[in-house]
């Protein structure tokens, strides 16, 4: 018995440093409690700009980062660095790690922190393209890229920090605190007959509706932050997430207000795909010898293992192996640590009989 419970007591040990560790900084991650396969979102946000750090909308096919598991990712990634001109597109597959991506990085004529932008992903079985502020900068069609996305998937916002120098830039914690504002989203299903968009919901984040939407409390292996739940908040209509340093997490300040005029729901949905193909941005892809037409298909799996290892990005936890693509891995750490502490505190109460 007591051979057991030592035994007990040591992986217990060698599981909790993810769970009492805490990072220096805090960063900020919902997910949605319901996932969607297919459609079309939309959101509306004003990102943070300081080197080093990424405002991201992206789904999520739940469980992807334990291991053996198929990874499903769809991303938009705008990075603070660079006066935030810039944002990256990526669909994230495969079960070896690291998984198989396809980033391009996209330019914008001016800062995307300075204002809000209208970002759009439009996910059916056929393609999955971007949009931005009406325009479609992306498309990727036909491919097993494609092909492969074929689960439901929780959708996600947040802020973070990569430790990867070479892909989002020097780290300088005087910038922060830094925010990304969120105007709205909305989902519109996918109809597989009519081949259009319709129905679904809208969120004005006139409130945090708890029935849709969870605050993430964990982190992952190349991010410098932990998720904490007190850097999201709503005020007057806008969804705030917060990147700080430890001891001072929340928001105070009242969040810059939008300018509807420059773009809204009702035009950015009116530009359907058909029409927005022939208005394709100008993009460079993050290796354009590995990253192109031919890689958005399944033989593009290994492109750039440097990037697919700081892209990731959420529903994961710290002690993760798993590091490919922009999600992290590990999130089954968390209930497999609990296991052996609850077994060895079991095996004590019995010894002690």
């Amino acid at each position: 018995m007591r051979s057991i419970f030592i035994i007990l007591l040591a992986l217990g040990a060698s599981l909790t440093p993810s769970l009492v560790t805490a990072k220096p900084y805090k960063g900020a991650e919902i997910f949605s409690t319901d996932t969607y396969l297919y459609g079309r979102y939309e959101t509306r946000m004003r990102v943070a700009k300081a080197s080093g750090v990424l405002s991201t909308f992206f789904t999520y096919k739940n469980g992807s980062e334990i291991g053996n598991t198929f990874w499903e990712e769809i991303d938009i990634e705008v990075f603070g660095k660079n006066n935030a001109t810039q944002w990256q597109s990526n669909i994230i597959l495969g079960s070896s790690r690291p998984t198989i991506n396809t980033e391009q990085v996209h330019s914008a004529p001016a800062s995307l922190a300075d204002a809000y932008h209208t970002y759009v992903i439009e996910w059916t079985p056929d393609y999955v393209a971007w949009f931005l502020d009406g325009v479609e900068v992306r498309r990727i069609t036909g491919t097993s890229t494609v092909t492969s996305l074929t689960n439901a998937q929780s959708l996600h916002f947040n802020l973070w920090a990569s430790e990867s120098v070479e892909w989002v830039g020097a780290w300088d914690d005087s910038a922060l605190p830094v925010y990304q504002f969120v105007n709205y989203i909305d989902y519109k299903a996918y109809n597989a007959t009519s081949k259009t968009f319709e129905g679904g919901w809208r969120d004005d984040f006139d409130t945090f509706n708890t029935s849709r939407w969870n605050k993430a409390s964990w982190s992952f292996d190349t991010n410098r932050v932990d998720f904490a739940p007190e850097n999201v908040l709503v005020k007057n209509g806008i969804l705030v997430l917060a990147l700080t340093k430890e001891n001072a997490t929340g928001y105070t300040g009242t969040p810059p207000a939008d300018e509807p005029a420059s773009s809204s729901s009702a035009s950015s949905t009116a530009v359907s795909s058909s029409v927005a193909s022939s208005a394709v941005v100008s993009s460079s892809a993050i290796n354009s010898s590995a990253i192109n037409s031919s890689v958005e298909s399944s033989s593009a799996a290994s492109s750039s293992v440097a990037s697919s290892v700081p892209a990731v990005s959420s529903a994961v936890a710290s002690s993760a192996t798993n590091n490919g693509g922009s999600s992290g891995g590990g999130g089954g750490s968390f209930p497999l640590a609990g296991l052996f502490l609850l077994g060895g505190l079991m095996f004590t109460r019995r010894l002690r009989k």
